[in-house]
Order: structure tokens, then C-alpha cells, then sequence
């Protein structure tokens, strides 16, 4: 749903559905895991993971990421294939540090 709502409104020259379920994915990734680490000690260890590996997990396309790069570059399109790779990384990032902070400093 994600791919096709982003291909109609930003086009499908790049991979911008995956992109944004990955980062999308770290922020939650980044808030499960802080509001686990100060407000969810009643949180048994298996809902822990079912949350963060599991559904996250499922959630967010690591695959398609690859692939999505792959395409990129097997369309000779170095300078895209580059940027992605070093955006859904740094986003990816940023984004669990964001969802870590908003977590930590605002709902505490």
C-alpha cells in the first residue's frame, strides 16, 4: 500500500515506499524500545519481541531495500543508488534516535 500511495504521488523512479517504511519502522523501532526501557517493565520479555522483531521486523523491508538498490544500479543509475543507500541508512538511524528521545524527554 505504501509503495503504490508513494508511486502516485512522488512516481516510481525511486524507491520511496521502502524508504519510508524503514524509516517510519526505526522511529517506532527507536520508541518501543525506549518506553520498554522506562516505562515497560511490566512488559513480559515475548510481547518485547513480538513487538520490536517480530512485527517491526516484518514490518520494515530489508529485502526490498536491496532489491530496490540492485535495480538502481542495474539501471546504471550509480549517483541514486548511492544516495539511497546512504539516506535509508542515516534516516533509519536518526530515526530510532528520535524515537528514543521523543520517548525519554517528552512522554517522561
Amino acid at each position: 500500500g505504501v509503495n503504490r500511495a508513494t508511486a502516485s504521488l512522488l512516481g516510481t523512479g525511486y524507491p520511496w515506499g521502502t524508504l519510508l517504511v524503514n524509516v517510519l519502522g526505526c522511529l517506532v523501532m527507536g520508541m518501543l524500545t525506549s518506553w520498554f526501557a522506562f516505562r515497560g517493565e511490566s512488559a513480559p520479555g515475548p510481547l518485547r519481541l513480538l513487538l520490536t522483531t517480530g512485527v517491526l521486523g516484518g514490518f520494515t523491508t530489508f529485502s526490498a531495500f536491496a532489491l530496490d538498490t540492485m535495480l538502481l544500479f542495474e539501471r546504471h543509475d550509480t549517483a541514486a543508488g548511492v544516495v539511497y543507500v546512504a539516506a535509508s541508512v542515516l534516516l533509519s538511524i536518526a530515526a530510532v534516535a528520535g524515537g528514543m528521545w521523543f520517548v525519554r524527554v517528552v512522554l517522561t
